[in-house]
């Protein structure tokens, strides 16, 4: 079940508030009961042979959690024992799940081992996504960030929280710990979240959508008429289509989360806009640059042991950030691809793109953004080294693609300032202006009714972030 889909908008999302509101606001255990059980139930919906891989990773890391808190203190050992014991479960359940097949199928290139043949696993829904989350906690209460969750039924609520139980935003175990043991529901927060969840909800089923709808006619124009105009605007229009549908997702989760009471950390900040590529990472999939910067990066010795071991980590930290998005060989090189990238940056381009006017670095970081976003749908185009000749061609238009662009070129317009901060600009100066709320209220009836409508006329509606 998806957010942005009518079972979830009208049966899903009213039974749960309905349960959920009913529950006295004094019983908070009992709340977060029932937000385990109702995301358990939604996780089931489309997996429900998977619920025991997050059951056991609940129990693994509860245990794991208590025996840190127990032993951190009077045995160190046995504290660091616990936490090796959560790390190696959790990671082996994922890499069993998302990468034994891509092992097998590279162990087979080598003669020796032709004939072993792939186990043909099904990748569970949001195991990168959760199973980050469960580590998040054992390592969390070990390095003395969090503290101990003994109510198990509680700490099942913040694994398995819907909102974000999917796609994220990666929510830490210390970003959530006060809230899971005293949190306040007032209305003010509940329109917030409803207005931000409608928002995200405009993103994904009205840009992202017919983003990706333009992505894919342009990407079919290239195989029948190739250019550079075509091959360019199609991967344009798929990081538009990837941008809105994941930061959408994002919003309508903080938004549901506000709701109930929950604070859920930012995702994106208007990555188009950087200008650099340090700058976009620091501002594209926050939680996850977050996770790794303090999980990985900082364990290995961040920037504190001179360059050269700076470098190296950056390559860990990106190779590993490229894995964690699929189990194929295009996101690995996608992933060192950044870290190149940022390496150059930290070493001597980040001076110089402070000094040359911002309209410049800003479009160095747009190009070398658009073609890792190529570098990311390599496997999924049909014939992809063509494609990259297209882009690169000689070439430059088509009667096709001008027409294409024409009939897209609205559209990219909107996307292009949607993507920016003069919307939010534009809200936050009126948003006090009485006439400006009457609308508001008024608009955001009309946005929900287009996005019904949409989602009933039209069966395009994928969630590129579920593969991950």
């Amino acid at each position: 079940m998806v957010f942005s889909s009518l079972e979830f908008l009208f049966f899903y999302l009213p039974a749960v508030f309905l349960i959920y509101f009913l529950i006295p606001s004094k019983f908070l255990a009992a709340r977060n009961f029932a937000l385990f059980i109702v995301s358990l139930l939604f996780y089931g919906w489309s997996e429900p042979t998977y619920i025991w891989i997050m059951l056991l990773s609940i129990a693994v890391d509860y245990t794991c959690g208590r025996l840190v808190g127990k032993y951190k203190h009077s045995s160190p050992q046995k504290a660091k024992g616990a936490l090796i014991t959560s790390v190696v479960i959790n990671l082996s359940i994922l890499g069993f799940f998302k990468y034994a097949d891509f092992i097998v199928e590279n162990i087979a290139l080598i003669p020796a081992f032709s004939n072993l043949k792939p186990l043909g696993i099904s990748l569970p829904v949001g195991i990168s996504f959760y199973t980050f989350q469960t580590m998040s906690y054992t390592l969390d209460v070990y390095l003395g960030e969090a503290r101990v969750q003994k109510n198990i039924a509680t700490f099942g609520s913040y694994v398995t929280m819907f909102p974000q139980l999917i796609a994220g935003p990666i929510v830490r175990y210390r970003d959530v710990d006060d809230a899971l043991r005293e949190r306040s529901h007032t209305l003010q927060n509940a329109a917030e979240g409803i207005k931000r969840f409608l928002c995200g909800l405009a993103k994904k089923v009205l840009l992202a959508n017919t983003a990706g709808a333009f992505y894919e006619s342009f990407v079919s124009g290239v195989s029948e008429n190739p250019s550079v105009l075509t091959s360019w605007m199609g991967v344009i229009f798929f990081g538009f289509q990837i941008y809105f549908d994941f930061s959408g997702y994002s919003d309508m989760a903080i938004g549901l989360g506000r709701i109930m009471g929950f604070d859920f950390p930012e995702n994106f900040n208007y990555p188009y806009t950087s200008k650099s590529i340090t700058d976009f990472w620091r501002r594209w999939h926050i939680t996850l640059s977050t996770w790794f910067r303090e999980y990985v990066y900082i364990p290995l010795g961040g920037n504190r042991k001179g360059k050269g071991r700076t470098f190296l980590n950056l390559l860990i930290v990106w190779f590993l950030t490229g894995l964690w998005h699929g189990a194929s060989w295009n996101f690995v090189i996608w992933g060192l691809y950044f870290a190149v990238l940022l390496i150059i940056e930290k070493a001597f381009l980040g001076k110089v793109l402070q000094k040359i006017p911002l309209f410049i670095s800003h479009i160095y970081a747009i190009v070398f953004i658009i073609f890792g976003w190529f570098i990311f749908i390599w496997c999924d185009l049909q014939n992809p080294s063509e494609y990259l000749s297209a882009m690169f061609g000689s070439q430059l238009v088509s009667s096709l693609a001008i027409y294409d662009l024409v009939r897209g070129l609205l559209f990219l317009g909107i996307l292009i300032i949607g993507s920016t901060k003069l919307p939010h600009k534009i809200y936050c100066k009126l948003k006090e202006n009485l006439i400006f709320k009457t609308m508001w209220c008024i608009v955001l009836p009309i946005v929900l009714l287009l996005c019904v409508a949409y989602l009933v006329d039209s069966s395009y509606n994928p969630f590129l972030y579920f593969r991950f």
